[in-house]
């Protein structure tokens, strides 16, 4: 897996280890438990997937995490991002907008020794009451910005997220100025599940 990682272009030695340290086969469904360390995502509950380790790796990567830092995620999913992000030293705080991987997930990580917040709820709404955040990754595909991970960005801080309507989105990471200004990179392009806006507020 750290040859496959290399190849990718992960350079983030941080990033690496944590992402090859972390069981992957205990966040995977038991028929593709062999295959756990293949460079592949897979289906898990609820309609969802678990990404490639590159991908998950190339975003971690891109928060330019250090120990310590309060991580938003949206999008907790399997838990396995939100592992290598613990991994790695976030404080996290991780929201799920379907139930049933909430419900499955957050036990399996206080199992496995992966402590975080954990909270069922609306994405686009971030989680306010624990912010400002010094990083916040979002694990799915959004349409658009939501302006409320935008204001619970610190200054400094950094924003990472699939954009794009369609099956295909652009890796934007943006960087809060002082100002509250947003500068933007875009790092290619990706496939993610939808980030569901049925419950959100309006843009």
């Amino acid at each position: 897996m750290v040859r496959t990682l290399k190849a990718k272009g992960l350079t983030d030695e941080r990033v690496i280890q944590a992402v090859t340290n972390v069981p992957r086969h205990y966040f995977v469904d038991n028929a593709f438990v062999e295959h756990a360390y293949e460079d592949k995502a897979f289906p898990i509950a609820a309609g969802q997937t678990i990404s490639h380790p590159s991908t998950v790796a190339i975003q971690s990567q891109l928060l330019d995490l250090d120990p310590g830092m309060k991580v938003l995620e949206i999008g907790t999913g399997s838990g396995y991002q939100a592992a290598v992000l613990i991994a790695m030293g976030a404080r996290l705080v991780s929201i799920e907008r379907q139930r049933l991987l909430y419900q499955k997930t957050k036990p399996l990580m206080s199992r496995l020794g992966y402590r975080a917040k954990f909270f069922y709820g609306d994405g686009y709404k971030g989680k306010e009451a624990y912010g400002p955040y010094d990083r916040i990754l979002v694990t799915c595909g959004a349409p658009w910005v939501p302006d409320a991970l935008v204001h619970q960005l610190r200054p400094g801080g950094i924003l990472v997220i699939p954009v794009g309507e369609g099956e295909v989105q652009d890796m934007h990471k943006y960087i809060k100025t002082s100002q509250g200004e947003l500068k933007e990179e875009i790092h290619g392009e990706y496939s993610f599940v939808p980030m569901l806006n049925d419950r959100s507020e309006s843009r």
